[in-house]
């Protein structure tokens, strides 16, 4: 690993790195960011301003994320010098039938409330200030009730978004009310507001304030209850019933996100940290494990000796993923071998410097099921999903979410403004698969926040949303910082490439083997030398989407400086002082 990158950004870069020296924050959409930065200007810590910024986001972003839909966190607490994750994901209902999609359903799993697992996010950001945190739940809910209520201007990709899908939101009247107002899509600029949504967190702020004088923490146990167990719990169940759904009064009393390590992995002179495998996280982990001992730098920045090398790395782990990964709280995930150097020795054998792997690569020999995999007819447009924040604070705490559950798979519930998870979307129909569905299982989730650190003195949360995308564009920011000495702005918009050659984590689990895109800034001779390779090779235009939105924050506290970045590829921004 190389020293620290210099404080600018290349030439051709569209922004500059934000370079302060008390706080910072960056997120998934600009006024998000504007929400958890005055949260920090007000005294508030790194968890308090990262919890302002999601729920914000669930608001500024409902196409990509919903108040009650899952939020994975991870936080690390410089007082302690300690990494924890609360596992922002809800369960299948207990009363689902793992045979139910199977038998009913001819192996899909439906669009509709039929894929709708427990709402993790609302307990998931109130855990997090409860442990964490030092505000009330109405105080850092203020501005994203405020957005709600009194609008905000709609941003292009989001008026896209809601364009595309404007045929299937018109199925769903209670969705259509809010999404598409006076009857059609919002244009780019048009003042957009959510007055149901901003009732339901005014409502989950009163219940708070009500309970005040018992303290903070009986406060927030009242927001929680708010959701799930008093007027919005009882909105969401009736309407679940009266929809065939499958989703209880118990089920959502009963749900707490769990809190616990992360899961870790040494890459040269920097640990990197993920949530588990009940989320694709670990991929990143298993493909630095394939990395390692290789000299990327002397590979050369996205040759095509560079982008082949770390493709054929990402689908070993991505093939891995297909067979083992699951919600380990019910079933064995043997991740301390799938991230081991000795592990990926061996699978390292697998990539060949001249010969690109044509379909997904067979997974390790650790008792994986058998599965024959279709090519998938041409891409259908994937549906944009995820949005994400990270906060560093004066303190040295460190907040990284990517929270998640867009508009499109599951109807708003009336009065309320909220679509519950419908991430049953993450699970495969076939309960005898890894992901398959069982009551009580959490999917396989792609939002994965990280965290990396360098020698205990430069920290770096980080991540993206873009489905599958995420892992692929997490490690190329990564090694961009760490390996290439790029600064974070430039190495969040330096130019990406993502592989398909796996099946989708999103139903109905898409296939392109071979397949990897690769950006339009790329030179031509770089693609056609992996072409040759045997990489079925797509062209994306520059800047597009679908390459992800990452955001990071380089803290640096030998310097005492953090340096935050924001992808220009959404409306992604980064505010500090």
């Amino acid at each position: 690993m190389t020293a620290a990158a210099p404080n600018t950004a290349p030439a051709n870069a569209h922004r500059p790195t934000i370079a302060v020296t008390r706080h910072a924050i960056a997120a998934g959409h600009y006024l998000a960011a504007t929400a958890g930065f005055d949260i920090l200007q007000a005294g508030g810590n790194a968890v308090d301003a990262g919890v302002a910024a999601g729920i914000a986001l669930g608001i500024l972003q409902i196409d990509l994320v919903d108040f009650a839909g899952v939020a994975p966190i991870m936080i690390y607490l410089a007082e302690k010098r300690e990494v924890v994750t609360i596992a922002g994901l809800g369960t299948w209902p207990k009363a689902l039938d793992p045979q139910f999609f199977m038998r009913e359903h001819g192996g899909k799993i439906p669009l509709g409330v039929l894929r709708t697992v427990v709402p993790a996010a609302p307990d998931a950001w109130i855990t997090a200030l409860r442990r964490y945190g030092t505000m009330s739940f109405g105080d850092v809910a203020a501005a994203a009730t405020r957005l709600a209520r009194e609008g905000f201007p709609m941003y292009p990709l989001m008026a896209a978004s809601l364009k595309k899908q404007e045929e299937r939101l018109r199925g769903w009247p209670s969705s259509a009310s809010v999404l598409l107002p006076n009857g059609h899509a919002p244009e780019a600029g048009e003042v957009f507001r959510q007055t149901d949504l901003a009732a339901s967190l005014q409502y989950m702020a009163d219940e708070e304030k009500a309970a005040a004088p018992r303290g903070r923490e009986a406060g927030l146990e009242a927001a929680r209850d708010a959701f799930y167990r008093g007027d919005i719990a009882k909105k969401i169940v009736a309407f679940m019933k009266a929809e065939g759904g499958l989703l209880s009064a118990e089920d959502l009393a009963d749900y707490h996100s769990p809190v616990g390590p992360a899961e870790r992995r040494r890459f040269g002179d920097i640990e990197v940290y993920t949530c588990g495998a009940w989320c694709q996280g670990p991929v990143l982990l298993q493909t630095l494990a394939l990395l390692e001992g290789t000299d990327l730098a002397a590979l050369g920045h996205n040759s095509a000796d560079y982008v082949h090398t770390l493709t054929e790395a990402l689908k070993l782990a991505f093939a891995d993923r297909e067979a083992y990964y699951t919600d380990p709280a019910l079933g064995n995930v043997p991740l301390a071998t799938l991230i081991s150097s000795e592990y990926a020795a061996e699978r390292r054998k697998l990539i060949r410097p001249d010969r690109a792997w044509p379909e997904m690569p067979p997974p390790g020999e650790l008792g994986a099921m058998e599965q024959r995999l279709r090519a998938s007819p041409p891409n259908p447009n994937p549906e944009p999903d995820t949005s994400y924040v990270c906060v560093a604070d004066r303190w040295g705490n460190l907040f990284s979410a990517t929270p998640s559950d867009g508009s499109y798979g599951s109807p708003m519930v009336p009065g309320t403004g909220l679509i519950p998870s419908s991430r049953g979307s993450q699970s495969r129909p076939d309960p005898r698969h890894p992901a398959g569905v069982a009551p009580g299982r959490r999917p396989r989730l792609t939002p994965n926040p990280a965290l990396a650190i360098k020698d205990g003195t430069e920290f770096l949360p980080f991540g993206t949303p873009g489905g599958d995308v995420q892992s692929q564009a997490m490690l190329q920011v990564l090694l961009n910082i760490f390996v290439h000495d790029q600064d974070v702005q430039g190495a969040i918009e330096s130019p990406r490439f993502a592989s398909y050659s796996y099946p989708s984590s999103f139903a109905p689990y898409d296939y392109y083997p071979g397949r990897l895109n690769v950006e339009g800034r790329v030179p031509e001779a770089v693609t056609a030398e992996l072409a040759r390779r045997g990489h079925d090779v797509e062209r994306w235009p520059d800047w597009i989407w679908l390459a992800g939105a990452v955001c990071a924050i380089r803290s640096d506290t030998k310097r005492g400086v953090k340096e935050a970045g924001a992808d220009p590829r959404r409306a992604a921004y980064a505010l500090g002082w």
